[in-house]
């Protein structure tokens, strides 16, 4: 038996599974339309929680082989990390049919059963080190925590030089590696065996198959889509943690993308390349020579409206993508173009790697490009626009499908309207662009989005600074600074007319001049902008058939349309092809919550529930029995809580998931061992130690009140000083919510160690739980809401806290 603890083995074998997890959001965003975090923090627990139940059980089994297990567990992640997410993308799980075919829910949590194994292998590894070397716990849980750290970072830095399928043998390799290290530090392996296993590490990951890793996108995401085209290729692969860049050639079939385009316009696009990223698009990289005369079907667009009423304007396209917007702009004969794009991946590839075919726009005279977040650049601007263009930043087809309503958007809450509207110039305009969904739900939306960001400006009158027109697929909603006078009312009707496009609301607009073009059954946009501009808008949101609430910074699920009293007629309409109109992220949020409150249950309630029948655990008092249950699914539930809302508000400030994810959970990872390391410390005492839980209480509700404007000062920072302040804002929060958990155990073992894997179980179901209902209850009550229930759970914990009796060791 080894005398101490492979250190170093425990910290590679963490860092590769935080690394595994995050990586598992940037798969999930490729081969579907979501990253999936919610779900894939719940699937780590799950197999945190399975591993503790199983070394619990089969303890006396498993201590005397330790190195054995220990070794032969991290070889078992490595291999499980790349075969569990090769099956499971072969899994023929589709979100869109999750409703009308019966097998999709049994193939979702299918998936999800295929990515618990490595977890599983993973905690049984550190539970059983944890379980054999119980004197050294406050050292095994430092380099626990630091491996999963460095992880959880080292997997961003890994993804700016590997495609998402190379960091996964990646990952696959640092299992071995951390099995090879473990079974010389242990002494399960010889030297020779060891080294074996290490060149296995180094030599095997990079040979597999490419088949094995290759990415499995869903057949209906657009890129699919695009390859089945006769002759269509793909012709370049770029990839960073925020995105993957796929560039598709179709000679053929030529591709030619101009959204929303009227169906009176006599010229088409030139040549033109398909931009995809993760699969989504396509952003169309257009030829462009610098003469302007090919670029004339961009006057067909909705999009192309505010240039017809404003004269030479000082443009602010956001999220400038392959250039489509300053194009438009160039055409128009702005004389300044700032474009803002997030990706500099896109930049690169519009100037310097397509640059001759694209003429590169982004150095055209006039035009300047900034790679930063739309949102913080505008917020760090001290320049006002005449003219700003919101770019349409998604796909057509995952759009109307509603596979983006789990997505969080911060492009459209009513904070982001007012940020635009402030840097507008006296008369300036604000124009988004959106794709028609019938019955309308993004636009309706959009537009009660813009009146609330009016009014809460001062604006007594809303209506007379809006206007909406619709082509056969795109709506374009303007607001303006300043009221639309009667020349420019006319000027639209005039811009409609030429073009064949519907002016849906215009101020003093009459019911006979809407849906006359591009006729729809019912005038849902008219009737929609007339009823959210009425007195009577709450009713008309409470009757209508989709969620149109304004997003909000705290609820920035803009895209979220779901009501459950909608959903019998939108299943009485499979059989006419009206299945579409679901929001489908949501049904799937709700199955998987299902499914891992079922199979946590099954899998770490259940076993533990079997042992408590010895005389031991049996022989407990039913109070202190009650007390720790609360206690333990308390925690369980607050931690995760507010883990998974502060990753939701931090995706704002550090403008990407991923890079949220990452960061959220390194610092929470990090302080909150220190946390539990310094709790080990403390006096034991019959009494309840109040302080950590008043600390966590505290600071959150100065989080909620703070972070908001702090957000706003500092959004347009570089990212390396944002994510060094992002954990140095979650560092006394997470150090103060690493202490009540190892508290309740020592109390809890002073009393009666028979309930410590109950409590343990217990602890592990509600967090396996919450980390979905968490986001659930985000999407309804708002973040801020989902923290005061945490503080609530917290304060709930404090009094149920399993105290021993005086004097008891």
């Amino acid at each position: 038996m080894p005398a101490s603890p492979p250190y170093l083995a425990i910290a590679l074998l963490s860092a590769a599974a935080l690394g595994y997890e995050i990586l598992l959001t940037r798969l999930f965003s490729i081969i579907q339309w979501h990253h999936f975090a919610y779900m894939l923090i719940s699937v780590a627990l799950l197999g945190y929680g399975a591993a503790g139940t199983f070394v619990t059980v089969a303890r006396r089994v498993l201590l005397p082989r330790f190195g054995a297990v220990f070794t032969a567990s991290a070889a078992l992640f490595g291999i499980s990390a790349v075969l569990g997410f090769a099956l499971a993308q072969r899994v023929p799980f589709s979100p869109l049919e999750i409703l009308w075919d019966p097998r999709q829910p049994w193939l979702l949590l299918l998936v999800y059963l295929l990515l618990v194994p490595p977890f599983f292998f993973v905690a049984t590894a550190l539970c059983l080190t944890f379980a054999r070397f119980g004197g050294q716990v406050h050292r095994i849980y430092s380099f626990d925590a630091l491996g999963a750290g460095l992880g959880s970072l080292g997997i961003l830095a890994a993804l700016f030089l590997l495609l998402p399928s190379d960091a996964l043998r990646l990952i696959g390799g640092l299992g071995l590696a951390a099995a090879a290290l473990a079974g010389w530090q242990t002494g399960a392996t010889s030297r020779r065996q060891s080294a074996a296993l290490l060149a296995i590490a180094l030599v095997v990951p990079p040979l597999l198959p490419a088949a094995w890793v290759q990415l499995r996108p869903s057949d209906y995401k657009d890129l699919s889509q695009a390859l089945s085209v006769q002759g269509a290729r793909v012709v370049l692969e770029r990839s960073s943690p925020l995105g993957l860049l796929t560039v598709v050639d179709s000679p053929q079939v030529p591709l030619r993308h101009a959204p929303g385009l009227s169906l009176s316009a006599a010229t088409e696009p030139p040549a033109q390349l398909g931009v995809y990223t993760d699969g989504d698009g396509p952003g169309a990289l257009t030829r462009f020579d610098g003469a302007t005369g090919p670029l004339a079907y961009l006057d067909q667009l909705t999009s192309a409206l505010p240039y017809h009423l404003l004269k030479k304007p000082r443009v602010l396209v956001l999220g400038a993508g392959t250039g489509a917007d300053v194009l438009q702009a160039l055409y128009h004969g702005a004389p300044g173009i700032t474009a803002v794009e997030l990706d500099p991946q896109v930049i690169e590839l519009v100037q310097q790697r397509y640059g001759e075919f694209s003429g590169r726009p982004y150095s055209a005279p006039g035009v300047r490009a900034h790679v930063a977040e739309a949102r913080g650049f505008v917020a760090g601007s001290g320049e006002r626009h005449d003219l700003i263009q919101v770019a349409l930043l998604d796909a057509f087809s995952a759009s109307s499908a509603g596979l983006y309503a789990l997505s969080e958007s911060y492009i459209y809450t009513t904070e982001a309207l007012q940020d635009y509207l402030r840097h507008l110039a006296p008369g300036g305009i604000l124009a988004i662009t959106r794709w028609v969904t019938l019955p309308p739900r993004d636009t309706l939306k959009l537009f009660a989005t813009a009146v609330r960001a009016l009014e809460a400006d001062g604006v007594a009158r809303p209506g007379r600074q809006l206007a909406l027109i619709r082509g056969w697929k795109t709506v374009t909603l303007l607001v303006k600074n300043g009221e639309f006078g009667e020349g420019d009312v006319a000027a639209i009707r005039n811009f409609c007319r030429e073009r064949s496009f519907d002016t849906e609301y215009v101020p003093g607009i009459e019911a006979g001049e809407a849906n006359r073009y591009n006729v729809v059954d019912q005038s849902w946009f008219f009737d929609g902008a007339q009823a959210l501009l009425g007195a009577e808008r709450g009713d008309f949101g409470a009757r209508y058939k989709f969620d149109i609430e304004p997003a909000s910074d705290d609820r920035p699920y803009f895209f979220h349309f779901f009501k459950w009293r909608t959903l019998p007629e939108l299943l009485a309409l499979r059989g006419q092809g009206g299945m579409p109109l679901l929001d489908w992220g949501y049904p799937v949020l709700i199955a998987t919550l299902v499914q891992a409150s079922a199979v946590a249950l099954a899998l770490i309630l259940l076993p533990l529930a079997f042992r408590a029948r010895e005389r031991e655990a049996a022989a407990v008092p039913a109070a202190l029995r009650g007390r720790a249950a609360l206690y333990f699914l308390a925690l369980g539930c607050g931690f995760m809580f507010i883990e998974i809302a502060f990753i939701q508000k931090f995706i704002l400030f550090l403008s990407h998931p991923l890079y949220a994810v990452a960061v959220v959970l390194c610092a929470f990872l990090i302080f909150a061992g220190l946390g539990s390391r310094v709790s080990g410390h403390l006096p034991a005492s019959p009494r309840t130690p109040w302080w950590p839980f008043a600390a966590i209480v505290l600071l959150a509700l100065a989080y909620l009140v703070f972070l908001p404007p702090l957000f706003r000062a500092l959004i347009a920072l570089p990212d390396l000083v944002k994510i060094a302040l992002s954990v140095a804002l979650i560092a006394p929060l997470a150090f103060a919510m690493g202490m009540p958990f190892p508290l309740g155990l020592a109390s809890l073992a002073a009393q009666s160690e028979a309930l410590l894997p109950w409590a343990w179980g217990v602890n592990g179901f509600a967090s396996v739980v919450a980390a979905i209902l968490a986001t659930v209850l985000a999407i309804h009550l708002g973040f801020n809401a989902v923290v005061v229930l945490a503080l609530l759970l917290y304060v709930a914990a404090a009094l149920a806290f399993p105290r021993r009796p005086a004097g008891r060791a």
